[in-house]
């Protein structure tokens, strides 16, 4: 069996320091290494420098898929900082898809060596490598979760991600992620219209969390910013700020008005997935 290790840095990764925690190279290699059953075969890339999972992109998104196409015949497992796991968890799955490839994302809350959560998830994730049907998971607190619907819901606790269940399409076109400039923007009471126009006015498109099952405020002169945003060719895609249940328009005619501007339909995408569909559709 071969294994293909991406590690791209986060708290598993790190060691104690006179600042703080900070990654230090040698600790994930070193850990899987003497957990693989014998005769597998370990091929590492390890990013340099190592990132926290705050500064993960487009470009190292980029990076994973490239390195994973270049090893069709490997498993591979991800190394990454929860902060940003929803997001590359997403934008792997939807990137992937139609590829038939088995790819295992792990990370902790606590770094190798301090009794926590990290060796556990290290050994979920090796074993579930050992699976052959093709997808994107996360190994962490005991359990395989989806990773195209990732929710980090707490920042502290062990047990911190849910996953809500995605509807990714399959592709036979090899997607990767294009220089463009999305946001995802929260629809609170009282934002004013003239901020919204000036960060859309510097935007490609942007995914809007409105509320409950598809409603916003009645302005006008939002609507009127969301319209012609749409109508200059932006892509604007809803989902909702609640954490299950997705949209429904037309249930209220609280909501009338905004669908009017032509914005799309998230369904019950996470906010991350729905802005990873705007980055590969």
């Amino acid at each position: 069996m071969k294994l293909l290790l991406i590690h791209t840095g986060g708290t598993i990764g790190m060691a104690e320091t006179p600042e703080g925690l900070a990654p230090r190279k040698g600790l994930v290699e070193e850990a899987i290494t003497k957990r693989l059953p014998q005769g597998t075969e370990l091929i590492t890339d390890v990013f340099n420098p190592l990132l926290d999972s705050a500064d993960v992109g487009p470009a190292h998104w980029n990076r994973m898929l490239e390195t994973i196409r270049s090893h069709p015949d490997a498993t591979v497992i991800i190394t990454h900082g929860t902060d940003t796991m929803a997001f590359t968890g997403a934008a792997l799955s939807q990137a992937l898809a139609g590829e038939v490839r088995r790819v295992i994302l792990c990370g902790s809350m606590l770094p190798l060596g301090q009794e926590g959560d990290a060796e556990g998830n290290l050994d979920l994730a090796i074993s579930a490598a050992m699976g052959t049907e093709p997808g994107v998971l996360l190994a962490f607190y005991g359990r395989l979760l989806a990773a195209d619907g990732l929710i980090k819901h707490h920042s502290q606790e062990a047990d911190s991600f849910r996953t809500q269940p995605q509807a990714t399409p399959r592709t036979t076109k090899r997607r990767t992620f294009l220089d463009r400039k999305l946001a995802i923007l929260t629809l609170s009471p009282g934002i004013p219209a003239d901020a919204v126009e000036a960060i859309l006015e510097k935007l490609d498109g942007a995914v809007l969390r409105i509320f409950g099952s598809g409603t916003a405020m009645n302005d006008t002169n939002l609507l009127k910013v969301l319209a012609e945003a749409v109508k200059s060719g932006k892509r604007l895609r809803a989902v909702s700020q609640c954490e299950a249940g997705g949209l429904s328009p037309g249930v209220y005619a609280a909501g009338a008005s905004l669908w009017s501007t032509g914005i799309e339909n998230g369904g019950t995408e996470t906010p991350e997935a729905a802005l990873i569909h705007l980055w590969l559709n």
